[in-house]
């Protein structure tokens, strides 16, 4: 069998007998022909002449086309896919795609606030107790670096006033304690000034954010606020908790360079999770390389 009559019978069972959706079949299709001209045109016209190394140089030449890897990676997987039907009709082919793996992709910076962006958040008042809610929960995320589950799950006897601490429990039901900021615990005394609220039986038990029922905060509720309140302060782009969290990471990365205290503070097993916030500004590196370093000046000529 040709490796072009090899694709349709196996279009053909993705249509007919596993009834695929339209979409993936004309993915599939479009891959495999992808893979079908590259083997043309390295004569290999039949499945039984395709050996791993030829998939490893078609992966290398999609590579240097730029493709992204989320498309290699999805070329790769109809092809394996193609092998294993094959297979299953003569196992003496085997798959010679199977041990191949696709190029990973460049794992994306998280967005964070710049200071302009942080001080339109917070410096102007609230008008109503659910942007006062709002804020204070906007004010701890950026304070403290919580996780959205984390702040969602915190009560009132959680915060320590005088010790300026709240205690959380984050992944794997560890517990943490983490500073909390002046301005944050101003805002959370003034939403708490404003309970109970509807039925609430309010006690230090309580939670801390709760809805307007009385009931513990959602986190899709958190997710909702805090993109309304980007737009009533008229932030671009979307405003969500994680963005926070980055935020929070970011700017405390930058001023103090101590990633091991971000690690601790962000509750990492993994010092690599949190060497994602490294991405300082290189120009503004450079320019404190060149002042600072006794060799980076350039030597006037005499």
């Amino acid at each position: 069998m040709t490796l072009s009559a090899a694709c349709q019978a196996f279009l053909d069972y993705q249509r007919d007998i596993r009834q695929v959706s339209p979409h993936t079949l004309a993915a599939y299709g479009r891959d495999l022909t992808q893979f079908r001209h590259y083997a043309q045109h390295c004569d290999l016209a039949e499945p039984k002449h395709i050996r791993e190394a030829d998939i490893r140089r078609w992966v290398a030449e999609l590579h240097r086309q730029q493709l992204a890897p989320s498309s290699i990676q999805r070329a790769l997987s109809a092809v394996r896919a193609l092998f294993r039907f094959l297979g299953e009709r003569d196992p003496s082919l085997g798959n010679p795609a199977k041990g191949v793996r696709a190029p990973k992709g460049g794992r994306p910076l998280p967005k964070s606030l710049d200071a302009d962006a942080v001080g339109a958040l917070f410096n102007s008042p609230a008008k109503d107790p659910l942007e006062v809610r709002d804020l204070a929960i906007a004010e701890l995320l950026y304070s403290s670096g919580l996780r959205l589950s984390e702040l969602t799950g915190a009560n009132v006897a959680d915060i320590d006033r005088q010790e300026r601490i709240i205690t959380v429990t984050g992944k794997g039901n560890k517990t943490r304690v983490l500073p909390v900021g002046e301005p944050a615990l101003r805002a959370i005394d003034q939403w708490l000034s404003l309970r109970p609220l509807a039925r609430e039986q309010f006690s230090p038990d309580s939670p801390l954010f709760i809805s307007t029922r009385g009931q513990r905060i959602s986190a899709r509720s958190v997710q909702q606020r805090l993109k309304r309140l980007a737009q009533l302060r008229q932030l671009p782009g979307n405003l969500h908790p994680h963005m926070l969290r980055h935020s929070f990471a970011s700017h405390l990365l930058e001023s103090s360079g101590d990633l091991r205290a971000v690690q601790e503070l962000l509750g990492h097993a993994d010092i690599a999770t949190t060497q994602i916030y490294t991405h300082l500004d290189f120009q503004h590196l450079a320019k404190v390389y060149d002042a600072a370093h006794p060799r980076a000046k350039k030597q006037s000529n005499s």
